[in-house]
């Protein structure tokens, strides 16, 4: 069964990476993934607040944080190749955080995958 978590604005948090993306879901939603702003390594991010924008053919979205912590990583490989969100997004992780708290808004793929359907 998956570790990762989800929150209901459709962002993923892997507390065994501690790796943050966005859902399957978000990414079919948005279209094809034109552009990813991330913000930098060393930066805050705090929970349920947007760190970051992906911008599709469709829409510009707001990217929130899961976790509270401390940037340590990026994936530099979505700037000049955002399509990779749209390829695998449970792979294609945006940051990495050095976290220090978790969003209490987190649910289980289990209540996502539910969410999702309706």
């Amino acid at each position: 069964m998956s570790k990762i978590k989800f929150l209901k604005s459709h962002e993923w948090y892997n507390p065994e990476s501690n790796t943050v993306g966005i859902s399957d879901f978000a990414q079919r939603e948005l279209g094809d993934i034109v552009f990813v702003e991330l913000p930098q390594v060393g930066e805050s991010v705090e929970a349920g607040e947007a760190f970051g924008n992906v911008e599709s053919v469709k829409a510009v979205s707001e990217i929130y944080s899961p976790v509270s912590g401390t940037i340590i990583e990026i994936n530099e490989e979505l700037e000049s190749a955002p399509e990779l969100i749209n390829q695998d997004a449970n792979a294609a992780w945006m940051i990495k955080v050095e976290v220090s708290a978790v969003s209490e808004e987190l649910i289980s793929a289990e209540e996502y995958d539910a969410l999702t359907k309706k």
